[in-house]
């Protein structure tokens, strides 16, 4: 079994903190960036990051849906963590300064693939798949954050 990952980064027309607070707010706007790849979504503890519980199943393909439950912790500042209770999942969310009133988003999501053939398969085609998911979700967060 080999690590796989997918990493995705957006400029954004705002602030840091006013992305990470949109980022890091379960309870009201994260849900309305979800993409459809998304569904089920729950908030089941807390509801702003640390200490969050949240409860999605994400369909990364038609035959592959991740039913997940995502412990959110907050380990330094400007950084959402994700881990999934149910497989080795975890997604990291950097917000950082990107100049005057711009901010940089980097998303990354790892796991344990599986291993021969099929591995070979999740490595390559799993991370352009996720990352597709994440332009998508990174494009909603800058329309909600770039009309404050």
């Amino acid at each position: 079994m080999a690590q796989v990952e997918a990493t995705t980064e957006r400029i954004v027309a705002a602030d840091a903190e006013t992305v990470f607070d949109t980022l890091a707010d379960y309870a009201g706007t994260r849900a309305k960036l979800l993409p459809e790849h998304f569904s089920e979504y729950e908030v089941r503890e807390g509801g702003d990051g640390e200490g969050t519980l949240v409860h999605w199943k994400l369909q990364a393909t038609s035959k592959r849906v991740r039913d997940c439950l995502l412990e959110v912790t907050e380990p330094t500042e400007g950084e959402l963590v994700e881990k999934d209770r149910n497989s080795t999942m975890v997604t990291v969310w950097r917000v950082t300064p990107a100049g005057e009133g711009s901010s940089r988003v980097v998303v990354t999501t790892t796991w344990q693939g599986a291993g021969g053939i099929g591995g070979f398969f999740e490595r390559t085609f799993a991370p352009k798949g996720l990352g597709r998911i994440y332009d998508a979700m990174l494009a909603k967060l800058a329309a909600e954050v770039e009309k404050k």
